[in-house]
């Protein structure tokens, strides 16, 4: 008699065929549109910052691999990307102790606590992120953290803008500039085109799941849409929510992320679209200027129910069939 037992894992268990690795380093090629523009707006301060934010994860995860005695991790690259979308969300001239202090929230707690990967609930370098926001939330203010950077224009950030909004928003900050990066922000967030770019990659290569960037925006649209016709002179519309902050690398990079998002397309659809609605809510009555982290973090938690919806099935049961 054969007494093997079968271990079966929690979901998801959608896969494409590729490694980790593989999966790992074409996310990390997608943000490299978006990485590059900021770092020629930037400068080697923005390097820094990303290069301790990656090394910094890597390093957090290799000691939790060590301490715990488990197999070192760290070839399959999940931690460098972690650490590199962290990077992408944060201010050029970040101190060094604020970066190693959101990698370890981010690997530590975010992943590593969980289970490793495939078993965290949250989208680790949004937890990290939110730990920032909520401890030293005035080193993440881009208008004062990059007030001694020269550009080449003259707006003030739209994160912090997103609060004087009404129907001279237009005007200040025209589509086609946030679009192609005429924005201050953080490093890797202010090229839409970059973005859209390398998530329109992803979809391709099949990596994210095109109905939940899809809802997402949608979420975006249809909510700042409805706020704007109500009161256009108070709401701005949604190309300048959708373009301005983390929106864009929240629907290609953040929101998508495969162990905190569903794995059942009507729930992508409601997952995504929830996502783009809570953002508008906190942008336009909430108190946080921009709101996309903590929209992620909250769409993550209640992703389990959310997964569990499924559409009833056409037809009727007949008796004795």
């Amino acid at each position: 008699m054969n007494n093997n037992k079968l271990i079966v894992s929690h979901a998801p268990f959608w896969h494409d065929g590729d490694s980790l690795f593989q999966m790992n380093l074409n996310i990390m090629i997608a943000t490299l549109p978006a990485i590059i523009f900021g770092i020629i707006q930037f400068g080697a301060p923005a390097v820094g910052v990303l290069a301790l934010s990656c090394s910094s994860a890597m390093a957090w995860e290799l000691i939790m691999n060590l301490v715990s005695k488990k197999r070192i991790s760290i070839n399959d690259l999940d931690s460098a990307v972690i650490g590199l979308l962290f990077g992408m969300m944060l201010p050029a001239i970040t101190p060094w102790w604020v970066v190693i202090t959101g990698t370890f929230v981010a690997i530590i707690i975010g992943k590593m606590i969980f289970g490793g990967i495939g078993a965290n609930p949250f989208n680790p370098a949004l937890l990290g992120m939110a730990i920032l926001m909520l401890s030293w939330n005035q080193l993440l203010d881009f208008d004062t953290a990059l007030v001694n950077f020269s550009f080449d224009f003259t707006e003030l950030a739209p994160l912090a803008a997103v609060k004087f909004q009404g129907a001279g928003t237009a005007d200040l900050f025209p589509i086609a500039d946030l679009f192609m990066g005429k924005q201050v922000g953080a490093i890797g967030s202010t090229f839409g085109l970059g973005i859209i770019i390398g998530g329109i990659f992803l979809i391709l290569r099949g990596y994210i799941r095109w109905e939940i960037s899809l809802s997402f925006i949608l979420g975006i649209v249809v909510t700042a849409f409805m706020f704007n016709m109500v009161n256009a002179d108070e709401y701005a519309g949604p190309m300048f929510h959708l373009f301005s902050g983390y929106t864009l690398m929240g629907a290609f990079f953040l929101a998508t992320e495969n162990s905190s998002s569903p794995v059942n397309k009507i729930p992508m659809f409601i997952y995504g679209f929830l996502g783009g609605f809570m953002i508008i809510l906190m942008r336009n009555i909430g108190v946080y200027p921009d709101g996309t982290v903590l929209a992620i973090l909250l769409i993550n938690l209640v992703n389990p129910i959310i997964d569990n919806i499924r559409p009833k099935a056409l037809g009727k049961v007949e008796n004795n069939a």
